[in-house]
């Protein structure tokens, strides 16, 4: 269980957080769409494509506050300890599940500390490409952590999420974004349901694909 941070501290992330969601509605106008599921509480992996570092702030900020107060997004520790701010940001504004990607220590299994996380009553957003996708394929192929978790847990709702237009919003490289609208769209939850590995990477991919619309 994580230790509860100090007052001024969860002050200071309060202020943070409030920041950060004004700025990403200020510049890209963000909506929630919420298509064949409700905006309720409830043990779920929100899983969504991958294409900007700011792909999970937006599903944050579209949630009701009563879900996003429960909700960590699953990031790499490489990334989000690389500096104080980011460290703070990670830590203590999303509470994120930090993932070592790069190895150098003894480690807990990605699965199951994001096994954990669901134990204690979170709900998790994650990225099952993997990494962001750069290409020009729609989506990349699902990385098999996906499976892994919903067979270790399987009562979690796995809700895919279709977020459009970040990655125009802020193109790799670039320092200061482009104001145009986003939407993020929610679609039905998926269980695994005795699904072997690729029968379930494929059904779960399907349903993220059916949310891009045009751009699938």
């Amino acid at each position: 269980m994580t230790r509860r941070p100090s007052f001024p501290t969860r002050i200071a992330a309060g202020l943070a957080a409030a920041a950060i969601e004004l700025f990403a509605r200020l510049i890209t106008a963000v909506r929630g769409d919420w298509q064949g599921v409700e905006p309720v509480p409830g043990l779920r992996v929100y899983y969504a494509n991958h294409a900007s570092n700011g792909d999970f702030v937006l599903i944050w900020a579209v949630l009701p506050k009563r879900l996003r107060n429960r909700v960590r997004p699953v990031a790499g520790a490489d990334y989000w300890l690389g500096t104080k701010i980011k460290r703070f940001i990670g830590r203590h504004v999303f509470n994120a599940v930090l993932i070592d990607r790069v190895g150098g220590g003894p480690r807990e299994a990605p699965v199951e500390q994001m096994a954990q996380a669901l134990d204690e009553g979170s709900s998790l957003i994650i990225f099952p490409e993997g990494t962001r996708n750069l290409t020009d394929e729609v989506l990349l192929p699902f990385k098999t952590g996906l499976y892994h978790l919903a067979k270790a847990r399987p009562d979690t709702d796995f809700v895919p999420v279709w977020i459009d237009n970040l990655n125009r919003v802020m193109p790799k490289g670039e320092v200061i974004p482009v104001p145009l609208l986003c939407k993020v769209t929610f679609g039905a939850p998926h269980r695994l349901n005795g699904d072997d590995r690729d029968a379930f990477l494929a059904r779960t991919r399907d349903a993220l694909l059916a949310l891009a619309g045009d751009a699938a």
